[in-house]
């Protein structure tokens, strides 16, 4: 048979290399400017581009999808060149992946800052942005199926089906969730509203990081481990149960971010109840990740490479046994809405994912470039400061998350809480903030180290960006009937292996939303809640330009304690105008879903200007802009059609009429403003925020309040 010569693209992973490397460091940068911001509110700087709720999503979109994207592709197309023995399909289609990856990165860097936000947890670009991200995954897909039919190996490896399943859910994630009415090029509201909403995204959000931060590392797994420890996988069979259990079970697990809400009781029991299932697959990953190092340990001592990998796939065991575990009721109850809930995550995003970049980084660049690693020792430096980093990173969070559920819960001998204040507990855990941070400086340390020694590495070598390869063409062949054979006949088949995977994943999302949706007795109406009026809309847009979702929840859970400390809890039909849902996720500070006639208007005012002279020892930043600010009443009719057009029930004709409601508002609270001395204008965007919070929770009467 006469063997074909042909060479694999280096260029393209070098160019998603470099841009990994780069993107982390600033994500990492950012995100310890964030968490010294928790500590020091003064890092706010009093500027609205660099306030915490600005930062955040930034933070969470550069390391998601700038550094974890990047190394993603940089690890798929190294990686299913050599398993399918072919270059790319296209190197066009690769250098268009490649720019439109970095644009879209860019315009999330501008955006996000700027306060473009939808709010919704890892998917904040607005609706340009979020079509740009659908033409460019079409493009990475185009280009990977293309590659797998033009295959030179007929035997479709493990890691490349779990690049065939990232491929395919998350384009089936991002356009689910995605589905927006545009109000302007800068301005969306979700076609959601509610619970629906809240569903959707974290069916999204979940599987982002199942589909994002998951499955496409076990594939890089599956490759770059066995390669590093120069041993096989360690069980085939494995693998094939590993996979198809992984991605059918993952899909609906999401509910279980939203427990103890106004979320159906059979949707949330569902994903509790897959949630736990998750364990088996998930750990029958690691145990094939950690038993290929077998008759390999003696090395790990040695090479760093192995060292992260080892801690990358224990990482991995810890999340995905911590995350099920998370999902018990019992468990939620405490943990839910505390910063436990940051240290698993990042558990899963330092440990699992970062170390698995290091480690892949390591790997390749001097495979690339034809020479030695530059510095072993460095690289051991480096590991042992990222280990520390993680340690220093998760164990305060973990304590942090314990106390504020136990203070948030405290009750006195005479039945009262405890703390009232919800400022006690922040303030409380404030050392265990700063401990976090020092953790973050000593992963971010470790990150500069190993730029540093993989740019010496390079400097050292001759990068071989054509990497000549031969192999023989693709030829039918027999399979022999031994354990798998059925399985390898469907491996030989990408496009019905890709139509399967689709299936496998479409199932558990149809099963939980079509009852949502279609059976109205799951999100029963009342009578008395109303749509917002034109100035509370424009607020609560200021509120989620702000981030402000990302320091305080709209949801009271039915716990003594909540509504003791909050007023009644949260019923699924008060929800039923808000596009998009603003549950949050994590209580920096307290909920606010009760908010609403429980302080004044000059309060509200002051305490925007000046936190800590309202709440004494709150890190909650000043937000000056908004006294000088004015808002774009131009945009009211608007933001009023787009919302009748996804079921909001203003009248026909209203937006014509709704400034006029807007100023009569307005000047009812500046009128109140000015008899307690504040001069302040009507259409000040504070005066839209004030309107907002003192709407929060007052469409239906809750009896029991407490100070907060």
């Amino acid at each position: 048979m006469e063997i074909e010569k042909f060479s694999y693209d280096n260029k393209i992973v070098k160019a998603f290399m470099i841009a990994t490397v780069v993107f982390g460091l600033v994500g990492m940068l950012v995100g310890l400017t964030a968490a010294i911001q928790l500590v020091y509110p003064i890092f706010n700087f009093d500027t609205q581009y660099t306030s915490f709720g600005r930062i955040r999503p930034l933070h969470t979109n550069a390391i998601i999808f700038a550094f974890v994207g990047n190394a993603m592709f940089a690890g798929v197309y190294y990686s299913m060149q050599r398993l399918l023995k072919t270059r790319m399909f296209s190197d066009t289609l690769s250098w268009i992946h490649f720019w439109g990856w970095q644009l879209i990165i860019l315009a999330a860097a501008i955006t996000l800052p700027l306060g473009m936000t939808t709010s919704k947890e890892y998917a904040e670009l607005e609706w340009p942005i979020d079509i740009a991200i659908t033409v460019i995954w079409v493009v990475f897909g185009w280009n990977m199926i293309g590659t797998i039919i033009k295959r030179r190996e007929r035997h479709m490896y493990v890691a490349i089906w779990f690049y065939i399943a990232t491929f395919v859910t998350v384009a089936v994630l991002h356009v689910v969730n995605s589905f927006e009415m545009p109000v302007s090029f800068f301005k969306s509201y979700s076609w959601y509203a509610g619970v629906q909403d809240a569903l959707v995204q974290w069916w999204y959000g979940h599987n982002a990081v199942a589909f994002f931060l998951t499955t496409p590392f076990l594939g890089i797994m599956y490759y770059y481990l066995p390669k590093a420890a120069n041993r096989p996988v360690y069980s085939y069979r494995l693998s094939i149960i590993h996979f198809w259990s992984l991605i059918f079970i993952y899909i609906w697990a999401g509910p279980h971010h939203l427990l103890y809400t106004s979320l159906p009781d059979w949707a949330q029991s569902l994903g509790v109840v897959f949630s736990i299932m998750l364990i088996a697959p998930s750990w029958g990953g690691m145990l094939n990740g950690l038993m290929t190092l077998r008759g390999a340990w003696d090395r790990v001592r040695e090479d760093p490479v192995l060292k992260f990998m080892v801690v990358a796939v224990t990482a991995y065991g810890m999340a995905t046994l911590e995350g099920p575990l998370l999902s018990l009721k019992n468990v939620n109850a405490i943990a839910h809405f505390t910063d436990w809930i940051v240290a698993h995550v990042h558990v899963g995003g330092l440990g699992w994912n970062g170390f698995m970049i290091f480690a892949v980084l390591y790997w390749v660049v001097p495979r690339m470039w034809n020479t030695p690693l530059y510095s072993t020792k460095l690289a051991n430096v480096h590991f042992w400061l990222g280990t520390l980093g993680i340690i220093f990173y998760a164990l305060p969070m973990y304590v942090s998350g314990v106390v504020q559920s136990l203070m948030w819960k405290e009750f006195n001998p005479e039945g009262f809480l405890v703390y009232k204040n919800f400022l006690e507990t922040t303030v409380q855990v404030l050392p265990l903030h700063a401990l976090r941070a020092i953790g973050g400086a000593l992963y971010l340390t470790g990150a500069f180290i190993m730029t540093y020694n993989l740019i010496k590495t390079a400097k050292a070598g001759s990068f071989v960006a054509n990497e000549e390869a031969e192999a023989a063409p693709l030829v039918k062949e027999y399979v022999e009937r031994t354990g798998g054979w059925h399985h390898r006949l469907l491996e030989h088949k990408p496009v019905l292996f890709t139509v399967l995977t689709l299936i496998a994943i479409l199932i558990g999302g149809f099963i939980e939303m079509i009852p949502t949706f279609l059976i109205k007795s799951n999100i029963p109406t009342i009578t008395s809640v109303q749509p917002y009026t034109p100035l509370e809309l424009h607020g609560r847009d200021l509120y989620i330009r702000e981030g402000c979702v990302s320091c305080h929840t709209q949801m009271v859970r039915p716990f003594r304690s909540e509504t003791e400390r909050y007023g009644e809890y949260s019923k699924a039909g008060e929800f039923v105008y808000d596009h998009p849902f603003l549950w949050g996720s994590k209580r920096t500070g307290p909920d606010l879903h009760r908010v609403g006639a429980k302080y004044s208007n000059s309060w509200h005012y002051n305490h925007m200007l000046a936190p800590d002279a309202v709440s004494t020892g709150s890190i909650m930043p000043a937000y000056p802009w908004l006294f000088e600010q004015m808002i774009d009443k131009g945009e009211t009719p608007g933001k009023i059609t787009a919302l009748r057009k996804v079921g909001v029930p203003y009248p026909d004709g209203y937006e014509n009429e709704s400034n006029d409601d807007l100023e009569k508002q307005a000047a009812k609270i500046t009128e109140s403003l000015k008899a307690d001395g504040i001069e302040v204008a009507d259409d000040a965007e504070i005066i839209a925020l004030i309107a907002y919070l003192q709407r929060l929770g007052t469409d239906i009467k809750g009896e029991k309040t407490a100070e907060k």
